[in-house]
């Protein structure tokens, strides 16, 4: 389906974005935050994929296969949205530190 084909390749080319983003922070708790994205965007890649599968292939191989896919991807993403709540306000008070100190020296 052209549907899920288009959901796979944006969650993926979120994936590469975030992982590009990730190591170009230099801030500890920001990159575990864009970790934490990137793990959202990593689950929804393998949970598009596995419906993807049960739509392409109506074997009864590739239904165990994409049901696989869609529990380890449900759960990457459920991980991912407790690890994003998590640390998102570490990420603000540490953005908040940063600025005090860039506008102490002036």
């Amino acid at each position: 389906m052209p549907f899920f084909m288009i959901l796979i390749v944006v969650s993926f080319v979120f994936y590469m974005y975030l992982k590009v983003k990730y190591v170009r922070s230099k801030r500890p708790m920001e990159r575990k935050w864009i970790s934490a994205k990137s793990s959202i965007c990593l689950g929804s890649f393998v949970l598009f994929f596995g419906i993807n599968q049960w739509f392409i292939y109506e074997t009864s191989l590739s239904l165990i296969i994409g049901i696989l896919f869609v529990l380890f991807g449900s759960g990457s993403i459920l991980a991912g949205i407790k690890a994003y709540k998590y640390y998102q306000p570490y990420v603000i008070k540490e953005a908040a530190e940063q600025l005090l100190f860039l506008y102490s020296f002036q």
